[in-house]
């Protein structure tokens, strides 16, 4: 409970008892006063999580102890006395044995570029406030987080503050799957949303699903309840596939986020490759954006591993079934992960070297779980992090004639850096 003084109480009470407060207040008017001062609403995970159209809109979500009575979200303009008091969803659901009270709001309805607040209120009681800014048609920056699956979550929260840091004037953030290292386990949840509390209140979280997602506590395969649960992504109007894969635009970009785990979930939603395929060739073809970016979890190539000469060097499954349509479709960059290593491996197409085909990045780690000397480099690769592997973490910048995607290491030494360029 925070603090203040007795001059900031009074100047306080005065506000909020219409300036009556020293014409003869009663008690029970300074306990009224002294409530709606020192009352603070304990609003747990609080997360904005991008929607179809950042120029206008918002999903926030959180988390509570117990069940809220009246929730609601106030919103306004930074600088402006109008408030917008926007009713709220109860989403919550329950797993890993325990019941997850959670809220959901979308704000709709407002304006492109522009600086906002908004808190939330449980009655009378509310949450501090936080800021909510939408997007333009400009020049933007995005970082990229590769996986943050983690024993100790303590490496990805460094690597996640460094970032930021760094980059004050990041828009939203994305993180391309393995977000956790088992999707069940409740505590890691909590533990990747504490370290990265602040940014989540303020920007807008782009998730990606990876293989960690769909792990039970057991490590069997298990329906991503957690992850689908916790982030409320724009709906891709396909029944049964409900946030698993998802676009928006942002900027003078159009983003896709694919779900590459139809091995791990296919008992569970047969035809995941065929149904995701036509619905990209139809979210597209909507689309008049002059970038197209694509980020899906499992990599697009496969690797020689040390110790195993039976491994050959390819085409991963994901490669060969979406690498012919990411170039049909005009796809200017694809982000990946899941081998926790940063590669380069330029423009690409009919799976060779070629200027007029999509850049392709391997996006590398931001937790602590690493495979030294593991993958053995591959013909395409351009650029290979420095080894032994440590942490990373990407910028991406846009704007109607550049996409500028730069990589780092978490003391902000650059170590990769590509242009493309659009008349």
């Amino acid at each position: 409970m925070k603090k203040i003084n007795r001059r900031e109480f009074i100047k306080a009470a005065m506000i909020l008892t219409g300036g009556s407060f020293f014409a003869g207040c009663g008690n029970e008017n300074l306990r009224a006063a002294e409530k709606k001062i020192y009352d603070n609403l304990d609003v747990k995970f609080l997360r904005q999580i991008i929607t179809a159209d950042s120029s206008n809109s918002r999903c926030v979500m959180w988390q509570t102890d117990s069940k809220m009575k009246e929730p609601l979200v106030e919103v306004n303009k930074k600088n402006s006395a109008g408030v917008k008091k926007i009713s709220v969803v109860d989403t919550s659901f329950s797993d890993d044995g325990q019941e997850i009270f959670q809220y959901t709001v979308q704000i709709e309805n407002l304006a492109p570029n522009t600086e906002y607040e908004y808190r939330i209120f449980d009655g009378e009681i509310f949450s501090a406030k936080n800021n909510l800014k939408t997007s333009s048609d400009k020049k933007f920056k995005a970082i990229i987080f590769p996986d943050s699956q983690s024993a100790d979550y303590k490496v990805w929260g460094e690597t996640a503050q460094a970032a930021f840091k760094q980059n004050p004037d990041a828009e939203f953030f994305v993180n391309v799957g393995d977000i956790v290292d088992n999707g069940e386990d409740n505590s890691q949840w909590r533990a990747w949303m504490n370290q990265v509390d602040f940014p989540l209140k303020n920007l807008p979280f782009v998730p990606v699903m990876g293989n960690h997602e769909t792990y039970s506590r057991e490590w069997k395969i298990r329906f991503p309840t957690a992850y689908i649960n916790y982030f409320a992504v724009p709906e891709n109007g396909v029944e049964n596939f409900s946030r698993r894969f998802y676009s928006f635009d942002y900027g003078a970009a159009h983003f896709a986020v694919l779900d590459s785990q139809w091995d791990e979930l296919e008992q569970f939603t047969p035809n995941l490759i065929a149904t995701q395929r036509e619905w990209l060739r139809k979210d597209f073809a909507q689309s008049s954006k002059k970038w197209k970016i694509i980020f899906i979890h499992k990599d697009v190539l496969q690797y020689r591993i040390n110790g195993r000469p039976e491994r050959r060097e390819g085409f991963s499954d994901v490669g060969t079934i979406f690498m012919p349509e990411f170039e049909n479709l005009g796809v200017d960059a694809v982000f990946t992960a899941h081998l926790h290593t940063y590669r380069n491996r330029g423009r690409l197409k009919n799976f060779v070297a070629d200027e007029t085909g999509p850049l392709y990045i391997l996006t590398g780690l931001s937790g602590d779980v690493r495979y030294s000397n593991l993958w053995i480099d591959h013909a395409l690769d351009k650029v290979v992090a420095p080894q032994p592997e440590t942490d990373n973490f990407l910028t991406l910048e846009v704007d109607e004639k550049n996409l500028i995607v730069k990589c780092f290491l978490p003391d902000g030494k650059i170590i990769d850096e590509y242009t493309l360029s659009k008349v």
